[in-house]
């Protein structure tokens, strides 16, 4: 063996590293995290903003319709027709900003409680708002007009 040389490790050459990966184009696994990621952003903007742009008018359509609630009742001085109006209107603040099921289905004691818990006080069950419960079935009512509606006015401002 004339040609072979005596020692065959002299022949190996050094490994060649690929190059680094590149950051450049991030694989489709990052591609479908990004789109995840921005999706939960633009649902978390449509449900930040939702509320805020819910809530505002009804309040101030709540309080405008007190306002007329309030000029109709100095017109006519009809307590039953102001007593089931003020009704009205709360039950319909209170279904548009709670549970629909569980506000409609509320009656007597149960409603009072009920505007006296999200209200924030007890002029509903043990004030001038006793008479929401019956005042509206009675022809002739003796009720405080101006604390009634004093006493409406904040559960609504408190709820706006």
């Amino acid at each position: 063996m004339q040609g072979a040389s005596p020692d065959p490790l002299a022949q190996l050459r050094d490994i060649h590293l690929p190059p680094p990966v590149s950051w450049w184009p991030p694989a489709p696994g990052w591609w479908g995290v990004a789109l995840v990621v921005l999706l939960l952003l633009a649902a978390l903007v449509w449900w930040l903003r939702r509320p805020a742009g819910r809530r505002q008018p009804v309040g101030q359509s709540a309080l405008a319709e007190l306002a007329r609630i309030e000029a109709r009742f100095k017109q006519t001085g009809d307590s039953a027709r102001l007593a089931a109006e003020l009704s009205i209107l709360l039950r319909q603040v209170a279904i548009s900003r709670d549970d629909p099921t569980s506000v409609a289905a509320l009656k007597g004691e149960a409603w009072l409680a009920y505007l006296d818990q999200t209200g924030g006080g007890e002029g509903f069950r043990h004030g001038p708002g006793q008479v929401l419960i019956s005042a509206p079935y009675q022809r002739h009512v003796e009720l405080e007009a101006g604390a009634l509606i004093a006493l409406v006015r904040q559960w609504l401002a408190r709820h706006d």
